[in-house]
């Protein structure tokens, strides 16, 4: 069952300008870092606030490390913006097959690390209205 917008994933093409930006705008603090090789992507989450299961929302600012990772390739065709919604999850996996089972293309076979070590899987934004959505299961609930 989703419990809450775990995060909403924000694409940027200078992602310390971005941040400041955050900062001085709102007063939203980073509270992680990382560079995924993966996906291509150097991020920080910013922490709007805590939730009632426990867990955390936040924004992710996404600067990409390479032209043809995927964020790489959506800021060139979409420019800054909104990439995705993220919805937490206690079970990734299990959410993820509910989601399949009702006709929605789940994007990996088989959950991979995100951010901050959780496990994530994407549904394609054709069959959720446009919307790149995100399943997160965080580290410190698997």
């Amino acid at each position: 069952m989703l419990t809450r917008i775990d995060h909403i994933g924000i694409a940027c093409f200078d992602l310390d300008k971005t941040v400041e930006f955050y900062r001085a705008t709102y007063g939203f603090e980073v509270f992680h870092t990382e560079v995924n090789e993966e996906q291509g992507v150097r991020e920080a989450m910013l922490k709007i606030n805590e939730t009632s299961d426990g867990g955390a929302s936040y924004l992710q600012l996404l600067e990409p490390t390479r032209e043809d990772s995927a964020v790489g390739k959506w800021l060139a065709k979409n420019g800054e913006g909104v990439h995705h919604i993220a919805f937490g999850t206690a079970d990734v996996d299990g959410d993820a097959q509910a989601v399949r089972d009702k006709g929605v293309r789940v994007l990996y076979d088989e959950p991979r690390i995100g951010s901050m070590g959780s496990r994530i899987t994407f549904l394609h934004p054709k069959d959720c209205h446009g919307v790149l959505t995100e399943l997160v299961t965080s580290a410190t609930e698997h």
